[in-house]
């Protein structure tokens, strides 16, 4: 299948103009989505300097929260507004490497520090998984402090741009997503140029220690998502605007599939699940770096930062609209309907109360 071309939030104008647009290899988006206009409902949860960009965010067994990576390197929990943001846990060069020492207010280059991103607790150990872009999958008990590498290879590979993560609670398997094999975080621009569709999806076993490889041959898998019956994963490839179905168990057991086409470039992707416990009952929100037409129009009221899909058809059925020029990464829904906002560009977490739901 050819790759269509597109391009994440951050690429600068000139180099969009590179990329050659083929429409024909695209499926139209569903046009029936209805539009919620967030605008300057967002109270922005501002962090720390020199901290920024809260990629993903995740909440604890008790429902504490969130905690999530920033681009010193370090993962942060919000403590409420008297305390404000805390260090939860950080990686062993924080500890050995002078320019990521805590007391150091410069911005190092994320890659001497590292750069955590998707990120997930298992509920019944209290550990936090996460992936750092470039330390590979990581693990820090509920205490917090130091995390642990626990896989930088699969399949005989090295870990190259680990991204997004997810667990699940009853197995305790983490799924996570390697987003290249041939170019780091740093470069992700050059996925995009150079049509690289050397990503994978993998699955993590605490148990054993060891890693599967589940599927190869992905362009740019970003985040991922067990579905709520725990028969599939729901992962987001980036380049080609869309999300895939990765079988878990049943009859297409391992087999990728095609499974929602998106008005976007897709991030992380978080199950929302209703009453019904099943995917009956539940849907999915897709952060979008940017909607498709951004290339053409640039960012306007209209424009698409982030879609709800419905977990039983793929269908796109909201459309969060009105955030500016502030991309999303995720969004993750709690109780009561209250949406958080990650985002790689912004110094907070915004936080979207709805006041009963969407």
């Amino acid at each position: 299948m050819e790759a269509a071309k597109c391009c994440p939030a951050t690429l600068l104008l000139p180099l969009l103009l590179l990329l050659v647009h083929s429409p024909a290899t695209m499926v139209t988006c569903r046009a029936e989505m209805e539009s919620v206009y967030v605008g300057q409902r967002v109270l922005p949860v501002r962090l720390g300097r020199p901290a920024f960009g809260p990629e993903s965010l995740a909440f604890d067994h008790r429902g504490d929260g969130p905690y999530t990576g920033v681009s010193n390197g370090r993962v942060l929990r919000w403590r409420g507004p008297l305390r404000g943001w805390t260090e939860f846990a950080h990686n062993h060069k924080h500890e050995t490497v002078t320019a990521c020492a805590a007391k150091k207010r410069a911005v190092a280059p994320e890659s001497a520090c590292g750069r955590p991103l998707g990120l997930q607790f298992h509920r019944a150990s209290g550990d936090l998984y996460f992936a750092d872009a470039y330390l590979g999958l990581m693990r820090v008990g509920r205490a917090g402090g130091r995390a642990e590498a626990v896989a930088t290879e699969a399949g005989g590979a090295a870990l190259n741009f680990a991204n997004g993560v997810d667990v699940d609670q009853e197995t305790g398997h983490v799924y996570f997503t390697d987003s290249s094999a041939t170019f780091q975080r740093s470069d992700y621009i050059m996925i995009i140029l150079t049509g690289d569709a050397t990503g994978r999806l993998l699955r993590y076993d605490p148990a054993t220690g060891g890693v599967a490889v589940l599927a190869t041959g992905l362009a740019f898998p970003n985040g991922v998502a067990l579905s709520a019956d725990g028969t599939h994963l729901v992962v987001a490839e980036t380049a080609r605007c869309r999300l895939l179905r990765h079988w878990l168990r049943g009859p297409r057991a391992g087999a990728t599939e095609p499974f929602a086409d998106l008005p976007g470039y897709p991030d992380n992707v978080r199950l929302a699940a209703g009453d019904g416990g099943d995917d009956t009952s539940a849907y999915y929100w897709v952060a979008l770096n940017r909607d498709k037409a951004w290339m053409e129009e640039g960012t306007t009221p209209r424009s698409v930062a982030a879609v709800r899909v419905r977990a039983a058809d793929g269908a796109v059925d909201r459309a969060l609209r009105g955030l500016g020029n502030a991309t999303v990464s995720e969004v993750v829904e709690r109780p009561g309907g209250a949406l958080w906002l990650g985002s790689v560009d912004t110094p907070y977490v915004g936080l979207f109360r709805t006041g009963g739901g969407l």
